[in-house]
Parts: C-alpha cells; sequence; structure tokens
C-alpha cells in the first residue's frame, strides 16, 4: 500500500481522509439543538456571554451570533456584502519556477471544481464570527486523490485549547480540552481583522451591542407607535365616589381608546389632552440610524455606500477603502486555502515539495475606460503602438471571428458600396474614385456621411487660399498706404494732417490689392462648387 506523506514528510493516515469526523450528534457537545440567547437579552447576560466566549465557552456568543445575522437585518446586509466582495472574486493560480507543469494542473482542476467554490464562500463566515470549519472528504478519482465532498461544520462542534486560546480543537463528549484536528481532513479559516485571539476577532462581537440597542430601541419605538397621536384621558370623580365607581370610570377611561364608546356613572367626567409638536418618534428614529452608521463602518469600513445621500467624490473615495477591504479579505482566505488544502493536496499526490503552485484571489483596479479611450484616441496618430489585444481585455470585448459582421467607419463603408455599385460603368466608376458625388457618377453617399470628411477638405483648401494671398501682402497693400506716410511725414500738426486726408483719396492706388481679391473670391467660389 502507498504511504501518503504531508508537507512536512510525516506519514498521514489515510483512513481519515474518506470518514467524516466532527459529525453532529442528537445530544451532547454536538448537538445540532441550542438554546436561544437573543430573546430576553440584557446588558448584563449580554456581557456575560462575551466573558464566557474569551474563556474558551463560546457556545452561547456563536448562537447569538448566529441569532444577530437572522433578527438584525442591517447588521445581516453589510456582512452579506462583506463575505459576497470576496467570494465574486475569481481565484487564480501561481505556479513558481520549477514547478512541474503535471501539479500545476493539478491544483489548476482543485480551484476550479464548483465545491472548492462553494466551500472557500462558507469559510467567509469566519468574518462574523471569528473563524470557520470546513471538512474535505477524499477519495481516489481520475488517477489522483481528490476532495470529492466539502463539509461545512458548526463552529460550535469545536474548541479553543484551554491555555492559549488560538489552537482549534474538535469538542468531544468526556473531555474539557477536546481533541487536536488533522490537518488535511479540517480547513480552518480565522481572519485577521484585529490583533488578538481568534474569537475576539469576529465583528459579532462588536456589534452586539449595537444589536442590544436597537433591539430596546425597537421596542420602545413600537410602544410609542400604539399610542402615539391618541390624546391623553383623564377620568374626573367627585370626592365622595365609591370604589365601584371609580373602577367603572377607570375602565372607561382604558377602553374608549378601542372602543370609542363608554358609560360612567352620573357627577363624573373625562378629559381629553392632545400632545402637539413632540416630534418623540424622531428620536428613535435618529438613535436606530445611528447605530446601522456604526455597524456599517465596523463592518464594509463606511457608510456611503450602504447608506443614501453619498456624494460621487465621497462615493469613490470610500470604495478605494473597500477594495483595501477587499484585498485583505483575499489574501487571508488565499493564506487559509494554500495551508491547509492545497499544500497537503499536492503533497498526498505527488510526495512533499520545495515549493508548491498557490491559489490567489486578485482584486482587480476599476478601470476608467473613458480615460484609457480619450488617452489612445490621441496618442496613436503620434506613434505609440497599443496591442488590440489590451485594448479588447480592458473593454471587455472578444475576437471576432472570420465571419462576424465588424463595425467599420460608415463613410468608409458607404464610399465603398458607391464603387462597387458603379462597376457596370468603368468611367462612372473612375470618376467615383475621385471623388465625385454627383447621381450622374452613381454616387450615393449623403450629407450626413461625409460632412465630416468634407468640412475637412475644405478646410484644407481654404487654409491654402489663406497662406498664398498672406505670401504678398506687403506689396498689395503698400500702394494704399505709401500716400498716407508721405502725408504723416509733411504735417505739422494733426490739424493739418485733417487737412490734408481729402487730397489722399486721389492718391490712393487699389488696383492690386482689388485684383488679388477678385482672383481668391473666385477660386473659393469654385471649390464651393466642386463639392455641392
Amino acid at each position: 500500500m502507498v504511504k501518503l506523506l504531508g508537507p512536512d514528510g510525516q506519514p498521514i493516515d489515510a483512513s481519515l481522509l474518506s470518514k467524516e469526523v466532527a459529525t453532529p450528534t442528537t445530544i451532547g457537545v454536538r448537538a445540532v439543538h441550542h438554546e436561544r440567547v437573543a430573546s430576553g437579552l440584557t446588558p448584563e447576560r449580554l456581557a456575560y456571554v462575551l466573558h464566557q466566549a474569551t474563556i474558551g465557552s463560546a457556545r452561547d456568543y456563536l448562537t447569538l451570533a448566529e441569532e444577530m445575522e437572522e433578527r438584525y437585518l442591517h447588521y445581516a446586509s453589510q456582512v452579506q456584502t462583506r463575505r459576497l466582495a470576496i467570494e465574486g472574486v475569481a481565484p487564480s493560480v501561481k505556479a513558481p519556477k520549477g514547478v512541474p507543469t503535471k501539479i500545476v494542473d493539478f491544483v489548476h482542476e482543485l480551484v476550479n471544481d464548483p465545491g472548492f467554490h462553494d466551500a472557500t464562500g462558507l469559510l467567509t463566515d469566519g468574518i462574523a464570527k471569528g473563524y470557520a470549519v470546513i471538512e474535505p472528504l477524499w477519495e481516489y478519482e481520475r488517477g489522483a486523490l481528490r476532495p470529492v465532498a466539502y463539509k461545512w461544520r458548526d463552529q460550535r462542534f469545536f474548541q479553543f485549547d484551554p491555555v492559549s486560546q488560538t489552537e482549534l480543537r474538535l469538542a468531544v463528549d468526556g473531555s474539557m480540552e477536546g481533541e487536536p484536528l488533522a490537518k488535511p481532513t479540517f480547513i480552518v479559516h480565522a481572519p485577521r481583522s484585529k490583533a488578538g485571539i481568534p474569537i475576539r476577532r469576529g465583528f459579532a462581537r462588536a456589534a452586539a451591542w449595537a444589536f442590544l440597542l436597537q433591539s430596546f430601541a425597537l421596542k420602545d419605538w413600537s410602544a410609542f407607535a400604539e399610542i402615539y397621536g391618541i390624546p391623553l384621558r383623564i377620568g374626573r370623580y367627585h370626592a365622595g365616589a365609591s370604589e365601584a365607581d371609580k373602577k367603572a370610570l377607570l375602565q372607561a377611561v382604558r377602553s374608549i381608546a378601542s372602543d370609542a364608546a363608554a358609560i360612567i356613572p352620573q357627577g363624573m367626567g373625562l378629559d381629553f389632552i392632545e400632545t402637539k409638536g413632540q416630534r418623540g418618534e424622531a428620536v428613535f428614529g435618529q438613535l436606530l440610524d445611528y447605530l446601522d452608521k456604526q455597524v456599517s463602518k465596523l463592518v464594509v469600513g463606511q457608510t456611503m455606500t450602504s447608506d443614501n445621500g453619498a456624494s460621487m467624490a465621497q462615493a469613490k473615495v470610500h470604495n478605494e477603502v473597500r477594495l483595501d477591504i477587499q484585498r485583505a479579505d483575499g489574501r487571508q482566505l488565499a493564506n487559509t486555502v494554500n495551508r491547509d488544502h492545497i499544500v497537503w493536496a499536492v503533497a498526498m499526490n505527488f510526495g512533499p515539495q520545495e515549493v508548491y503552485p498557490s491559489a490567489e484571489y486578485p482584486v482587480a483596479e476599476p478601470e476608467d475606460t473613458k480615460a484609457l479611450s480619450d488617452g489612445v484616441a490621441k496618442l496613436v496618430p503620434f506613434g505609440l503602438r497599443v496591442s488590440q489585444a489590451e485594448i479588447r481585455s480592458k473593454f471587455g470585448l472578444s475576437e471576432p471571428g472570420e465571419t462576424d459582421e465588424v463595425l467599420t467607419p460608415r463613410r468608409d463603408s458607404a464610399g465603398q458600396q458607391d464603387i462597387v455599385a458603379a462597376n457596370d460603368d468603368p468611367k462612372k466608376a473612375a470618376k467615383l474614385s475621385a471623388g465625385c458625388r454627383c447621381p450622374a457618377c452613381g454616387g450615393t453617399a449623403t450629407l450626413a456621411a461625409d460632412a465630416g470628411a468634407i468640412a475637412a477638405a475644405d478646410q484644407d483648401e481654404l487654409d491654402a487660399l489663406v497662406a498664398d494671398a498672406m505670401g504678398d501682402w506687403e506689396v498689395l497693400v503698400d500702394p494704399m498706404l505709401a500716400p498716407l506716410r508721405e502725408a504723416v511725414a509733411r504735417a505739422s500738426s494733426f490739424a493739418e494732417l485733417e487737412e490734408m486726408l481729402p487730397q489722399l483719396a486721389a492718391k490712393v492706388d487699389g488696383s492690386k490689392l482689388a485684383e488679388a481679391l477678385a482672383r481668391l473670391t473666385a477660386k473659393a467660389r469654385g471649390l464651393g462648387d466642386a463639392v455641392d
């Protein structure tokens, strides 16, 4: 028989791999029925439950943590958000240099198994309760020893060692210290949200006080809502009223709110006092709102994505904090999976290794696709070489197949169709290729399709005309400015210059400028006629 070895080279008892160890029982320390803790919870009782958990008796605390997720809706929502944030990240496999391909392929099959995904999702329950346990069951399949099932185990089936309170053990009847856990048989995830023993790290411990306060607030608010808006009813009796008359009056005062009718002895009266403008309901709402915000900060690290009213800038900053938490959760979950599962699976199938493949939960940065597309559009014309495959991956686009219809610029497709349509007449095709779009040449391009390209071509031609005209502007305007310069030089005062101005009109020669303007106007008109 082949001997199974662990990563440390020590032999493994193969009989434990396919047999369930932490099975539930009807009675005893692993019973599935538990006394409720949340009902009638008081501050004194809660303090006792939390203290007992720190000294090794965490059964009531774990029961309370489970009941909180059933009764405290906001807390349950935030815990689920925290857990799903890491459950939604697909695991990847990192293979160090020198690891054989067959081992890497085996680990890929291991982490891509649907049961593995469900198991790691259940391990995130340790975020709230301090730790979570999965028991894999192993069998030989497809030539390798593989986990065929992942069993979730109730945290109350385990206990910590009485000395350090850090080593998790299996709770068994007749033993105060429990039994040590076999490594290949259990995956234990104890997230490190704070320093301290694992049972104190779970968020349920801190959220328990918020749960207690909101329970009191809800009870008081419900009692307040029953009498809110109902006038205060006061019964008045005379000095000589008998005890029977007093009881009748009291019964009338109590029942008039629901029955809207009552009888009282003669000589007695009822007064109704209305309370206005008290706004007592706001106190309860504000208290519950405050507690919910503190729970959001505790579990997901912020309140912006869990409540309304946050600005876009605030949400962006707080979303980055959430990503930091998500990365930390992914890193810790990967450490647990690698330590308690992957290295053991590899060692049992391929023997102890120097290095092992590892699972990772990479959290990608949100991609600003608009900024990326703008940057690429500006830099590519300057010669920047960009991989099409990389751009497609950024936008989540696949490589088009040979038979797939692809998107193309509208002008290119319209022009190509025009040329194909004019192939029956070689002369029309030649003119169409040269740019003619008149109906006689077979052109069918619409103004909307060609507007951008035509406008760009017209602007280039006009720029050329302007450049041509500005090349000899001094020669054109000098005959017009020369008489004015001469008059300015001769005049001794501004008044004398004004008297000379009427005589300058006959000396100004604008024929060259007029000829140039006429020539440019004709060219511009010709360009317009060609396009139209």
